[in-house]
């Protein structure tokens, strides 16, 4: 059994910044991308960043260097969210791309962990 948690979310000023983490764990046989998307309400989710098991990142358009996508280890993905805007308030989704010791790849999604940025 698989699971990804989450932590972090906040409720901060415009301005300030957040550490988003997620931590994979159970029986994992592997790790390759990682990555974390949003979803504001009414809105579709979209994409934010993406980590691959070598260290390579991918950025949306809209982070403008103000985020950075790491990892303390195979199954940790830490979002740095910094210099926070209004437009950034939504749930944060950390997504993993897995095998387990029993399956093939696949995508596991967290649950979510709420970022609001309002003055």
């Amino acid at each position: 059994q698989v699971q990804l948690v989450e932590s972090g979310g906040d409720l901060v000023q415009p301005g300030g910044s957040l550490r988003l983490s997620c931590a994979a764990s159970g029986s994992i046989l592997s790790v390759s991308d990682m990555g974390w998307y949003r979803q504001a309400p009414g809105k579709q989710r979209e994409f934010v960043a993406r980590i691959s098991a070598g260290g390579r990142t991918n950025y949306a358009d809209f982070v403008k260097s103000r985020f950075t996508i790491s990892r303390d280890n195979i199954k940790n993905a830490v979002l740095q969210m910094n210099n926070l805007t209004p437009e950034d308030t939504a749930v944060y989704y950390c997504n993993a791309n897995l095998r387990t010791t029993i399956g093939p790849a696949r995508t596991y999604w967290g649950q979510g962990t709420q970022v609001t940025v309002s003055s």
